[in-house]
């Protein structure tokens, strides 16, 4: 089979990773004279990396990120009150892998809302399934659900992601209702899902912007 034909049945059947790695997986087995099945190895693994990034391109589009922090370019030096400890707890990701809630408190500019997202733009690179949102942003959302009858239908889609984040809790009040989504959705999450909350309040200032008692 001559390479032309190789690489139109690769394009008809949609094997763009091999497609991409072909001309380069070819002169790489001639100058190193190898088998054929390493360069089908080869071919193969550029397909699988391929498919992994499109992949990982589709779960951080759908996460609805505004940042794309990572990890590696969190400053030390900078005034902060979390420890390369607990960056390292972050991306271990065991927390998400035991469905445990996190809460990343601290004043306005300390990085909360860097972390939280580098810490779900890690876990979608892992194969997780993110959707981040302000407190704003949730809020809103649930009023249109609840005008256009849609309530459940997002409450539904809020239980799915495996991690939700939800960015400056506590920016104000919230009423009984609003409260009560909010322990609707710990309820639906909280057996197999992880929550990240960010927010300035401690925990227990929380009874202050969460209007309702039993929630608090």
């Amino acid at each position: 089979m001559s390479t032309a034909i190789a690489r139109n049945l690769m394009a008809e059947m949609k094997l763009l990773g091999m497609l991409g790695a072909f001309d380069k997986v070819i002169n790489d087995a001639t100058r190193d004279q190898s088998s054929y099945s390493e360069v089908l190895d080869a071919l193969l693994q550029a397909e699988a990396d391929y498919r992994q990034e499109r992949k990982t391109g589709y779960r951080i589009k759908a996460a609805k990120f505004t940042l794309r922090p990572a990890f590696e370019d969190i400053d030390f030096t900078a005034s902060r009150s979390i420890t390369k400890t607990q960056i390292k707890e972050l991306y271990s990701l065991q927390w998400l892998h035991d469905a445990r809630p996190v809460l990343l408190i601290g004043q306005t500019g300390v990085g909360k809302t860097y972390i939280a997202q580098a810490a779900g733009l890690h876990a979608c690179a892992c194969g997780k399934s993110v959707l981040y949102m302000t407190l704003t942003t949730w809020l809103e959302n649930l009023a249109l659900a609840r005008s256009s009858g849609t309530y459940l239908r997002y409450r539904d889609k809020l239980a799915k992601p495996d991690l939700v984040i939800l960015d400056d809790m506590g920016m104000r009040k919230l009423s009984a209702t609003e409260a009560q989504d909010l322990c609707e959705l710990l309820e639906e999450r909280s057996i197999n899902k992880s929550t990240l909350f960010t927010t300035q309040l401690p925990l227990d200032h929380w009874s202050e912007v969460i209007g309702e008692p039993m929630v608090s």
